[in-house]
């Protein structure tokens, strides 16, 4: 009998997990199509300035004449490929350097205020320095993307790292466990949430760096979209681009909560 009451009770609770999710997805529709509505609405009636806001039908018409020509999906490739390399390269160096910190406390001792000062300095007005120092090639923006997103990395695994319970490291000692165990058997389990965590920010940080690399120095991707259509004054240019940048960003973050939850539900 305790057996079907828990199972009525496991299927209420999807029940009401579905009808949450449906709920969720009915109020980003609403506001989905709020937004855009508005926007046309607004745009044919010149409440806003056409010429600067443009809008969605004149974007679409916009992107279809792109799409056939073909010449959108170049542009958009190379942004994508050099945001892609430089969130994981972003992501995988700052881990890197977390682990090296935690590894030897001396040396976090040592470079803890510098860590401090990079953090806080603009990133991106190291951006000319980089493409003087690297060429005004994908490696300069790439570099970009990485350069935005290490140094948060770095900071957030590693003072995850320190807040590991002491009591499993403590255990694990008990065992005779070495450095390298306690590492992999404690700390680097119970950082993957962090890690995660850090991995959605970086989406977000990668295409900001990749787009002011983009700005200062490429001739192709969706930066350079930007940045020409300015120069010319089509702003419908600008905000196909800008929109294009915010599907994809969103696309790379559902990715990330989907990690997130395969492992949640692994664990």
């Amino acid at each position: 009998m305790s057996k079907n009451n828990d199972q009525l009770l496991f299927e209420q609770y999807k029940r009401q997990k579905r009808k949450e999710k449906r709920a969720v997805y009915t109020w980003q529709g609403i506001i989905f199509v709020l937004f855009f509505g508005l926007w046309e609405l607004f745009s044919q009636l010149r409440w806003i300035d056409p010429l600067i806001f443009s809008s969605p039908s004149k974007i679409w018409d916009l992107f279809l004449k792109k799409a056939g020509d073909g010449s959108i999906w170049i542009h958009l490739q190379i942004t994508g490929l050099e945001t892609i390399a430089g969130f994981l390269l972003g992501t995988l160096i700052g881990i890197i350097f977390a682990t090296i910190l935690w590894w030897s406390p001396k040396l976090s001792k040592i470079l803890d205020p510098y860590i401090v000062v990079l953090n806080a300095m603009p990133k991106v007005a190291l951006g000319p320095i980089i493409i003087v120092a690297l060429g005004p090639t994908y490696t300069s923006i790439i570099a970009m993307g990485i350069m935005v997103s290490v140094i948060i990395t770095t900071i957030n695994v590693y003072t995850s790292f320190k807040e590991v319970d002491k009591n499993y490291i403590k255990v694990l000692k008990s065992f005779k466990a070495n450095r390298r165990q306690i590492f992999k058997e404690a700390i680097l389990p119970a950082s993957v949430p962090t890690m995660i965590s850090t991995l959605k920010i970086n989406v977000g940080l990668s295409w900001v760096g990749i787009i002011v690399g983009e700005f200062l120095t490429s001739e192709q991707g969706l930066g350079y979209l930007i940045i020409y259509g300015f120069q010319v004054f089509d702003l419908t240019l600008v905000l196909l681009s800008l929109l294009l940048i915010a599907i994809f960003a969103a696309i790379m973050y559902q990715i990330v909560e989907g990690i997130e939850r395969k492992l949640i539900k692994n664990r």
